[in-house]
């Protein structure tokens, strides 16, 4: 059985105020009750999650939900040899995964949403007991017995049914049932003390805060429209800004002029969690490594990569390198762009490019030779205008309506939830909660949850899926709207192609459903659509000065920010690879026999893929991507080399990115299928040909 918060939880790699002005004309729908109606037309089923509102009844729905799946194991567990079929075995185990994992999700949810702090730390205990019992389920000798019983029928099985029972069968292969069972017993309890490490890492990252105060001479170059903020702005001089926000601290990191101050935050930035997290990474690696090789693998790195496209750790590592090593005279160039800058700057004509000036000296490039002021094209995506434009392209692109409805329940007021149907037939496919700007205690990345996977139910009914984007952008401020970089649009194109990718989903099981893929191609759907919004057509339908809508970006601006784009990807893009390497790195030369210094040895390889790291810095105790996403870091690049392929299609079509016909091909291809088939077939039956790694190539200025 599988219980992986890696297929629910999908981060980034890098959302409303007004209560309906993206809605349609301006309406919210009252409720859910008429789409309802329609989804039962179509054989469908359409809810929302019954959130838990106090501690006690998050305590009391797990235990509730481990008592039904466990009396659910019992019966399969009972059953005779002769008694077996694949509906009471394999199908069975998949529907008990679907409901137990409906409320770990909602409560996983809580747990990174929640504003009271009691709440979140009743629903981290109760994830901490699920994921506990959850592990226990592989070694069910009883379950294991009657699987094992029907799998000896050599049973004559394809298409989604075959994936399922191979993939359940190897399940607990990876598991060790294999393994006499004192062996497995250890193996058993280590992954139960790992469970609760990792959730415990995750909470300490959420949880960290770091407060900086600064002068305005401090922050000298930081735009106005930042430092005037609600809660930036703290006294007369003295301004607030918290390393562990990310948009305080690109905003500094991208504009300051003052070097202390970047090399200040950037300390604090690398620190955060260090106290709680670095000791806890140190046990985590190792104890990874010791059930890797219990399990008889060579590495953590080669078990986390078996069920992903690339198979090996090896395979991932020669790809990451051989990026890295096809960037190197390009970011060898753009270090040396940046240093000329730094040397006018500083009149030192030895002056260095550090860790803290990169992002700097990239955006005074941008400014400088390319005219691109980053902040000043702000005005054009004001969030509500730009959520709303995305929304009419999805619809267009790929045959949809999206409304907002009234939710039954908001954890905080300005959570919305939207309906997305099919436009032509008018059936509900899913619905969206969007909770998308900062606030205390809150997951402080951006990321897909889901929380209600699609599935064929027993009854016959499709369970249409729910999910919920949890983003960090910034709220609006008095009369002044959100304003969005171009950036933080593509992050929102991003993230929404999640959405998209789950809400759409037609596979049988919730094994395969939605973004449950391999996860080094689960970014691809999602990076692709980030290519939009360097499109004409596309922006012009949407961005335009929020002061007077008559304004559009201009042609050349674009022209320019693509050509700035290629001045500066390079640099980018090693920073990318170099958080892959330190993950394989972890999880391959980090052992419980040679207890190597894990913050050392992501510190080494940092400066020597990209820059020197500061001393007494930490930062891969702020890397959440260790836990879900770990020896899978790679997959990112791996993906978005996929994504630059599946592009073209669109690129070459008669209506660009904007093409129905290809966004219908994306929709029965990549997103109504899920992991349902092997993901090579999706991707050739999406592109009509085998993939290609060049256009990747390009967009990266590799030649």
């Amino acid at each position: 059985m599988r219980w992986d918060f890696s297929s629910v939880v999908i981060l980034v790699g890098v959302i409303f105020t007004g209560q309906n002005s993206f809605a349609q004309e301006g309406v919210v729908l009252s409720g859910l009750a008429p789409f309802n109606e329609k989804a039962e037309a179509f054989g469908s089923l359409l809810e929302v999650p019954s959130f838990e509102t106090n501690s006690a009844a998050v305590h009391r729905s797990m235990k509730k939900a481990i008592k039904k799946a466990d009396l659910a194991l019992d019966e399969i567990g009972q059953l005779k040899p002769s008694e077996v079929t694949f509906e009471n075995t394999i199908v069975a185990l998949d529907d008990i995964a679907y409901e137990a994992m409906q409320v770990a999700n909602r409560i996983y949810l809580i747990k990174e949403t929640s504003p009271r702090l009691k709440m979140r730390d009743a629903a981290k205990a109760v994830i901490k007991t699920f994921d506990e019992w959850a592990v226990g389920l592989d070694y069910r000798e009883d379950v294991y017995k009657v699987i094992k019983a029907y799998a000896d029928t050599n049973p004559e099985l394809s298409g989604e049914e075959g994936k399922l029972f191979e993939e359940s069968l190897r399940d607990y292969r990876r598991a060790g049932l294999h393994l006499p069972k004192e062996e497995r017993d250890e193996v058993e309890a280590l992954r139960k003390k790992l469970s609760g490490m990792t959730t415990d890492f995750q909470s300490n990252i959420t949880s960290a805060k770091e407060v900086l105060i600064f002068s305005s001479e401090q922050l000298e170059g930081v735009p106005e429209r930042f430092l005037s903020r609600e809660g930036v702005k703290t006294g007369k001089n003295q301004y607030t800004v918290l390393a562990n926000i990310t948009y305080h601290f690109l905003a500094v990191m991208q504009n300051c002029s003052v070097e202390e101050t970047r090399k200040e935050m950037k300390l604090a930035r690398y620190r955060l969690a260090e106290k709680k997290n670095a000791p806890l990474l140190q046990e985590i690696i190792e104890l990874r490594d010791t059930i890797a090789k219990k399990l008889g693998y060579s590495t953590w790195a080669d078990y986390r990569t078996e069920p992903k496209m690339a198979k090996t750790g090896a395979t991932a590592l020669e790809f990451v390198e051989e990026l890295a090593a096809g960037l190197q005279p390009k970011l060898d160039a753009e270090l040396a762009e940046f240093q000329k800058l730094k040397v006018i700057d500083t009149g030192d004509p030895e002056a260095k490019i550090e860790l803290w000036d990169w992002r700097y000296y990239s955006n005074q490039l941008k400014k400088e030779k390319y005219t691109i002021d980053t902040e000043q094209l702000r005005v054009y995506f004001p969030y509500e205008n730009t959520l709303a434009g995305m929304f009419r392209i999805y619809e267009h692109c790929f045959g949809l309506k999206i409304e907002e409805v009234k939710p039954p329940y908001q954890w905080v007021d300005d959570v919305t939830l939207h309906l997305i149907s099919d436009s032509e037939t008018g059936e509900p496919m899913g619905l969206v909660y969007l909770d998308m700007f900062p606030r205390e205690g809150k997951y402080n990345h951006f990321a897909q949850f889901g929380l209600i996977e699609g599935k064929q139910l027993g009854n016959g009914k499709y369970q249409r899926p729910v999910v919920a984007l949890i983003c960090n952008f910034p709220a609006p401020q008095g009369d002044t709207p959100s304003l969005l970089s171009h950036a933080e649009v593509e992050t929102l194109f991003h993230e929404f192609g999640h959405a998209l990718h789950s809400i759409l989903t037609r596979a049988k099981y919730v094994r395969f459903s939605g973004t449950s893929v391999p996860r080094d191609f689960v970014e691809a759907p999602s990076q692709m659509l980030e290519r939009w919004i360097w499109d004409k057509d596309v922006l012009d339908s949407f961005a335009a000065d929020y002061r007077d809508p008559s304004k559009k970006i201009p042609e050349s601006v674009l022209d320019k920010m693509e050509e700035a784009r290629l001045a500066t990807v390079g640099t980018f893009y090693r920073r990318q690879l170099s958080f892959g390497l330190v993950d394989l790195a972890l999880h391959s030369q980090a052992t419980a026999e040679n207890k190597r210094d894990v913050i050392q040895l992501s510190n080494e390889i940092i400066s020597d893929i990209l820059l020197p790291v500061p001393d007494k810095t930490s930062f891969v105790t702020y890397f959440g991507h260790l836990m879900g996403y770990d020896a899978g870091y790679y997959g990112y690049a791996w993906a978005d080399a996929i994504a630059a392929d599946m592009a073209t299609v669109f690129e070459q079509s008669p209506g660009g990115f904007m093409d129905p016909v290809v966004g219908r091909r994306l929709r029965d291809e990549i997103y109504a299928p899920g992991g349902s088939r092997p993901i090579e077939e999706s991707i050739e039956l999406f592109l009509g040909r085998k993939r290609s790694i060049k256009p990747f190539l390009k967009e990266i200025g590799i030649e």
